[in-house]
């Protein structure tokens, strides 16, 4: 049947391994910059060290090395911020604890429960900052992270 070679032929066709192109995409990534700190460890891990406490972060910052690198910079800055930001918060704690005293029988309780969970709140966030800076991923807070951009 004649018929019957042509969908032969046009079915070997579409079952025929195509050779692969290249392309910009599929090519692998070529080496970055010095300065791009997701493939320096340096910079990792002077930005994870920066969550630490305020101090290297306020040192980072006016080091040469690390004042010029933009990865390392911002980590610094919202480190910063973050650290101011306790102070009110620990501020607003002490005084929702103080009005939670107020009630009668469950007042301590309250108060502790709510200490405590904002608490471990605290830590979770400053701990989810602390790894993202030591994987090289830039995870912004909201208004932190902004003022650490423009800073």
């Amino acid at each position: 049947m004649p018929g019957h070679d042509l969908n032969k032929a046009v079915h070997k066709s579409a079952t025929r391994p195509r050779p692969t192109e290249t392309s910009a995409v599929s090519m692998p990534a070529t080496a970055t910059p010095a300065t791009d700190t997701l493939a320096q460890p340096k910079g990792k891990l002077a930005a994870a060290v920066a969550y630490i406490t305020f101090i290297p972060a306020v040192i980072f910052v006016l080091i040469e090395p690390f004042k010029r690198n933009r990865f390392v910079r911002f980590h610094s800055f919202q480190s910063i911020f973050f650290a101011i930001a306790t102070v009110p918060v620990a501020i607003a704690l002490r005084v929702l604890y103080s009005l939670l005293i107020l009630i009668p029988v469950v007042g301590y309780l309250l108060a502790w429960l709510a200490m405590a969970v904002a608490l471990l709140g605290w830590v979770i966030l400053w701990l989810v900052l602390l790894i993202k800076a030591a994987q090289g991923q830039t995870f912004r807070l909201t208004w932190i992270g902004r003022l650490a951009e423009r800073a």
